[in-house]
């Protein structure tokens, strides 16, 4: 039994899932990158993570190494007792790496040199054919596959064209266009329902905090939320796991 299926129940047509929280741990790399050194260190922000609740662990592997760095990712493997999320762009050399650390899951993500963070969804309708053939590699080796894109029905339907085990969907535009976040949230309900009709598991996140969480962590086919850059800014004023124990409160109640 997969994952999905083990957080999945029907009832009457309806579904329910267990709802999971992924801690992105990349800018806790940042700071330490910003001074040099060792500190702060993001194994132990992993753990920590782990320690407070989180139900696995994300980290983005950047061709051009601004936060987390090659020997981050195996450290943080073998320190952790829970799923290891892998975000990386679909390079041969990250397909490469995926395989040697084999993490739970590799997320595509679509990755600039010049962006801040990413900016938006991963191009798979119209890239089916070099997608496939390049990441065959990831599911070959048991690796979960998972795409970042936008709550589109065409390439939701591109991304189980080519095999994906689960989508992630990208919630920017619904955090931060507070005058459409109603339509956002729509869409994101309408791409979830969508997914989990093909049979993709559904994951969701960039931007949300403790505003924004609860409407997203409603939908009732959304399993995971993958949320970083909040989390760390706010352990600068309450602290870690505080941070982290507010969000699972905010989406468990979000759920009941």
């Amino acid at each position: 039994m997969n994952n999905s299926d083990e957080q999945m129940t029907h009832n009457g047509g309806d579904v329910t899932q267990e709802l999971r929280l992924g801690v992105n741990i990349d800018h806790v790399a940042t700071v330490r990158n910003a001074r040099g050194g060792t500190h702060p260190d993001p194994v132990r922000a992993a753990i920590m993570a782990e320690d407070a609740g989180a139900d696995g662990i994300t980290a983005h592997l950047r061709e051009d190494r601004r936060h987390i760095r090659d020997a981050d990712m195996a450290a943080i493997s073998a320190a952790i007792n829970i799923p290891l999320n892998f975000e990386m762009a679909a390079t041969i050399e990250m397909v490469a790496f995926a395989v040697e650390t084999m993490p739970n899951a590799a997320c595509i993500v679509p990755e600039r040199r010049e962006e801040v963070t990413t900016e938006g969804g991963l191009a798979v309708a119209g890239h089916e054919a070099r997608l496939t053939d390049l990441l065959a590699p990831i599911k070959e080796a048991g690796i979960r596959l998972s795409l970042f894109i936008e709550a589109s029905e065409l390439e939701i339907r591109a991304a189980a064209a080519i095999g994906a085990d689960i989508i992630e969907l990208h919630t920017g535009r619904y955090c931060h266009d507070v005058e459409r976040r109603g339509e956002e949230l729509a869409r994101l309900a309408n791409a979830a329902k969508l997914a989990h009709g093909l049979g993709l598991e559904c994951h969701a996140g960039h931007g949300l905090d403790f505003d924004t969480v609860g409407a997203i962590a409603a939908i009732p086919e959304m399993v995971e939320l993958n949320i970083g850059h909040f989390l760390i800014g706010e352990s600068i004023f309450t602290g870690f796991p505080a941070a982290i124990g507010r969000m699972r409160t905010l989406m468990q109640s979000a759920r009941t």
